[in-house]
């Protein structure tokens, strides 16, 4: 179908619309910060499996931004906001309403690479499992309190096993 615009206004609503429609399908966002490299990673199948996970346990999908860093910066990030004085694997920022997910997780790389290492498990698969806690806390999951760790190992586990269906 061919159809002309007859205003700059339906110009500008036609390019408007392309923005909001691409804006809509890239909800999750991947950057780096603190010299770090981006990871190896498939943004459009990790996307798509974190929108999986949200709707397993009954979200939908808001805007997530992933920030890769170092562990200076995350200390950093972690004394700033939190008041906490030690490295972790990932920090998350709640934006989050009661149907739908949103935030900005910081995930430090060199952490997940010694993590990965000590549990004797691929930097892929220890990063994937990081990137999906993140997800998990938004969708109302701890692991602070008594008994949680296991429910949030369970979560992680469940997802990556739909991570896995999906790379089949």
């Amino acid at each position: 179908m061919v159809f002309t615009l007859k205003s700059r206004f339906e110009t500008f609503l036609l390019n408007l619309w392309v923005i909001l429609f691409d804006l809509m399908n890239n909800l999750v966002s991947w950057n780096v910060e603190g010299g770090v490299d981006m990871p190896d990673i498939n943004p459009s199948a990790l996307s798509s499996w974190l929108d999986r996970v949200a709707c397993l346990h009954g979200k939908e999908l808001g805007p997530l931004n992933y920030v890769f860093c170092s562990d200076p910066r995350i200390i950093e990030v972690n004394r700033e906001f939190l008041n906490h004085d030690y490295f972790t694997d990932i920090i998350t920022f709640d934006y989050s309403s009661p149907r739908r997910v949103a935030g900005d997780m910081y995930i430090s790389l060199d952490t997940v690479a010694s993590n990965a290492a000590q549990l004797g498990q691929s930097f892929d698969s220890e990063l994937h499992r990081v990137i999906v806690h993140g997800l998990l806390h938004l969708c109302g999951i701890n692991d602070k309190g008594p008994g949680e760790r296991e429910i949030m190992e369970a979560a992680e586990n469940e997802a990556l096993s739909l991570l896995a269906d999906t790379a089949r």
